[in-house]
């Protein structure tokens, strides 16, 4: 029974119920102390030991539920009256007689024992339901049935025929029983790798062809790749305040004990919160990379960067105050539909946004700003104003410019990638998720 229950851990984890080795051994003790006669009595043990909230309760007893759902054979279910003429007396194979005699209890097992031969936890695809159903129902002994069906047929009785249409028709209930027995456990195991398959596809996919539906989903995935950023780089903080041992301060402050050290003082590197100018074309062609870029930076710890965001097509405008009203989701609707930023949404003119940030904000650019623009550079022939880039390249700590476009198309056409290259810092392609957490993690982890 504890493989049952380790594969029961399986489905919950799959179904997002975290569970650690240590719960995983609480719920083994519960079920030991319990047993298993009461079905309600394990499960209430067993959400016990698993479920830490309500919504995880809700989710544990739904999976417990379809993990101990029935498996379609019952004495009294469709199918199960046999005709007393076929008498499962002097057949061959085991499967045979269980079919023949209604034995429910002993096709269960039988098809349960198969399946955990057949690994049936590691089913991920829809196309290995066909495979697994043919491996369990070969391990049950389909092929004993169809060699006792095949030397019934040819013995010259009305009891033999009999026995083979029987035969027949239990056979059909039982492939069906399996290949929805199948369909259960792909529904309790195939969830996470269809979602891990879903979410390494949308991270690799160019977020300017990424549909309406699909961005509930990649908020879900940039939700988890900035906790996992925020973790890491504020345990690598806390770290570092016991990483390095300071000798000279340790020795000062332990004179008074004669040489012993008692208090270890240890060399802390300060972590300043980067300040961040972000720059973000809302046109057409870019408006998707700048909404999950935007999505990303609000998301982060507020310990690990201060942020003043812009946007611009025509013209530029600040819409810090939006994110500073609302939450993260509503603010990046409100961009989305246009409402209150003050931006013309024509043509895109760079030259007007870096004029823009001349006139208003230059004097806010510092030696600790960091200047991000996110564009494709495309400013339909007017004027670069790469004399003002060069300004804020002077002013600023780093310049530096994420292009949704490939390095190959930079500076054809109408895009003046080109010539703003030489006062940027840093300049990268920014296509998909996996580049945007790319630059995110370079911006906050170097300051």
């Amino acid at each position: 029974m504890e493989h049952v229950l380790c594969d029961l851990i399986t489905a919950l984890r799959g179904a997002g119920v975290r569970v650690s080795p240590a719960e995983t051994m609480d719920a083994l003790y519960a079920a030991s102390l319990v047993g298993f006669e009461e079905r309600e009595v394990l499960r209430d043990a067993l959400a016990a030991s698993l479920a830490k909230s309500r919504t995880e309760e809700g989710i544990f007893r739904d999976v417990f539920d379809r993990f101990f759902s029935p498996d379609g054979f019952s004495p009294t279910g469709p199918g199960a009256l046999i005709p007393a003429e076929a008498s499962p007396a002097g057949l061959d194979a085991p499967l045979s007689r269980m079919l023949l005699s209604g034995d429910a209890t002993g096709l269960s097992m039988a098809m349960r024992e198969a399946a955990d031969q057949a690994e049936i936890n590691g089913i991920h695809f829809f196309t290995q339901k066909s495979r697994y159903t043919q491996h369990i129902l070969r391990a049950m002994g389909l092929e004993g049935v169809n060699r006792d069906m095949m030397r019934l047929s040819r013995e010259d009785r009305e009891t033999s025929r009999e026995r083979v249409e029987a035969l027949k028709a239990q056979k059909a209930l039982l492939v069906e029983r399996v290949r929805d027995f199948v369909e259960q456990q792909y529904a309790l195991y195939a969830a996470p790798a269809q979602e891990a398959l879903m979410e390494r596809y949308l991270q690799d996919m160019r977020l300017s062809n990424l549909e309406q539906r699909d961005y509930e989903r990649m908020h879900r995935i940039i939700r988890k790749m900035v906790k996992l950023l925020n973790d890491t780089l504020c345990r690598r903080k806390k770290q570092a305040r016991r990483g390095v041992l300071d000798v000279k301060k340790t020795l000062r402050e332990n004179l008074a004990f004669q040489g012993l050290i008692f208090q270890p003082c240890w060399k802390a590197r300060r972590i300043d919160r980067p300040d961040m100018m972000v720059l973000c074309d809302i046109s057409r062609s870019v408006a998707a990379v700048s909404r999950f870029m935007l999505l990303f930076l609000y998301s982060l710890n507020e310990e690990l960067a201060r942020i003043r965001s812009f946007v611009f097509c025509s013209n530029l405008a600040e819409v810090s105050p939006i994110f500073e009203t609302h939450g993260v989701e509503e603010a990046l609707g409100r961009l989305q539909k246009g409402i209150g930023l003050g931006v013309d949404l024509g043509r895109t003119d760079y030259g007007q946004v870096f004029r823009d940030i001349e006139a208003r904000w230059l004097e806010s650019i510092g030696r600790r700003t960091t200047v991000l623009i996110l564009g494709d550079a495309r400013n339909n022939y007017g004027a670069a104003e790469t004399g003002i880039l060069r300004r804020i390249h002077q002013r600023a700590k780093r310049v530096i410019w994420l292009n949704p476009e490939s390095p190959p198309f930079w500076g054809i056409g109408d895009s003046e990638m080109r010539r703003y290259l030489p006062f940027c810092t840093l300049a990268r392609e920014c296509s998909t998720v996996n580049h945007l957490e790319r630059a995110v993690g370079l911006l906050v982890r170097n300051g």
